[in-house]
């Protein structure tokens, strides 16, 4: 009975000195320079079948706990550290580098064209192999960027975005963000450029840089340099596109009322005027591109004033006359 005692009170004091003085073992972080962290997982490796709780697997022939040496991709690729296992038999090879590497989307700030992102998730579903662009066309980590220019001659992304091996450079939106763009002009009022319309039928170089630097900072060119060949005008001088004299297509119109409680009120339509006139004919020498306050009388428009200025008899019904076919009651 004695001895049954002895033996459990043993049997406790190995169970908590096993537990007491167990060793503790934890993930461990290595700052790459080029390569970002790297997270070892003690347990992920003394799960795995033949490692079973076996630390000796590794400790002290592969790593030194004694000796912190840090080891490179090409030590590792001749057997040495993680390569030991790695090699493509025991355990997966050394170039499936994300298993260990951590990738993340990369948005460029590119001043001009706006955030441009990089997506390693896309790019590795394509080349899993990161070798091939790290590090001879990119070094991992490394900040510098490269111009269009340089990506022309095959530098960075162009190495690849040839229009052989990928999509050419000139194919800008698969990269760069556009989007449509509505100009506050205050004569003529919110006048849109679509974006998606254009580049279906032109590429971004046809405007950018050469007519219009790729941002919003441009100076504001009017009718009369477009009309020159400048900004617009370029392609819309009514050979390779619609003339810039065709205002309505761009500038918006509407109907306008006029209210005359004496003689009722007064709707010019752009619609059926636009049909027979250019807009050059009134804007502006006869009227200014926006709703003036001035208001103008019959007496004047019989001098030829306003709509006087066609509404004469001759090129058109004259003022005097068909007074129901403007005002209503």
């Amino acid at each position: 009975m004695k001895c049954r005692h002895i033996f459990s009170a043993l049997a406790l004091l190995l169970l908590f000195l096993s537990t007491s003085f167990a060793v503790t073992v934890q993930d461990v972080a290595y700052s790459t320079r080029n390569a970002g962290k790297v997270v070892f997982s003690h347990g992920n490796h003394l799960n795995k079948k033949g490692n079973a709780k076996n630390c000796r697997a590794c400790h002290d022939e592969i790593y030194d706990l004694k000796n912190k040496k840090q080891y490179s991709m090409l030590d590792m690729s001749k057997g040495k550290s993680c390569g030991a296992c790695h090699d493509g038999k025991k355990a997966f090879t050394l170039k499936e580098c994300i298993r260990c590497h951590q990738t993340r989307d990369i948005v460029y700030a590119v001043k001009s064209t706006g955030p441009t992102g990089f997506s390693h998730k896309r790019h590795l579903a394509t080349f899993p192999d990161c070798s091939v662009c790290h590090p001879s066309l990119f070094v991992a980590g490394s900040k510098k960027h490269r111009t269009m220019s340089d990506m022309a001659t095959g530098k960075s992304c162009g190495f690849c975005h040839n229009g052989k091996s990928a999509f050419g450079l000139d194919s800008c939106i698969t990269c760069h963000p556009v989007r449509e763009i509505t100009y506050k002009i205050k004569e003529t009022g919110p006048t849109h450029f679509s974006h998606k319309f254009h580049i279906e039928v032109a590429t971004c170089t046809a405007c950018h840089p050469k007519l219009y630097a790729p941002n919003q900072k441009n100076r504001r060119v009017g009718m009369a340099a477009m009309e020159k060949g400048m900004s617009c005008g370029a392609c819309h001088n009514g050979k390779q596109a619609f003339s810039v004299k065709e205002c309505s297509k761009c500038h918006p119109t509407a109907d306008v009322l006029f209210e005359d409680k004496s003689a009722g009120n007064v709707v010019f339509s752009h619609k059926f005027h636009t049909s027979l006139y250019t807009c050059g004919d009134c804007h502006s020498s006869t009227y200014k591109t926006n709703r003036s306050t001035v208001k103008v009388t019959m007496q004047k428009m019989e001098d030829g004033k306003s709509c006087g200025g066609c509404h004469d008899g001759k090129t058109a019904f004259s003022v005097k006359e068909k007074c129901e076919s403007c005002h209503h009651m």
